[in-house]
């Protein structure tokens, strides 16, 4: 009975840790990491940091009318003063920011 009781503990635990961990790699989560203090809460580019660095907003009709395909891309290798995230994230990491970012527009 202990060992069957130590079996399942076990599966419950790494389920958890995957499910921890499929929570930290989430768009929101890398956009909160590498993404909000340029680009804000909301995608607004309405602070401090924002206006220095000139990152336009999310209603930006230049930034509204690029496609989730360039948003990765200018992710990827960095545009103007932002940096270049390939090799610091991963594709999959990229394009879920890409996408978080992208609920904005509406």
């Amino acid at each position: 009975m202990n060992l069957f009781r130590c079996s399942a503990m076990f599966a419950v635990v790494v389920s958890l840790a995957g499910v921890a961990g499929f929570a930290q790699s989430s768009g929101e989560a890398v956009y909160k990491e590498k993404c909000l203090n340029c680009h804000g809460p909301d995608g607004m580019a309405n602070s401090g940091v924002s206006k220095l660095m000139k990152v336009k907003p999310i209603t930006d009709a230049g930034i509204k009318k690029l496609t989730e395909a360039e948003m990765i891309q200018l992710t990827r290798d960095g545009v103007g003063k932002m940096q270049a995230y390939r090799g610091v994230l991963t594709d999959a990491q990229i394009k879920a920011s890409v996408d978080h970012f992208r609920t904005f527009l509406k």
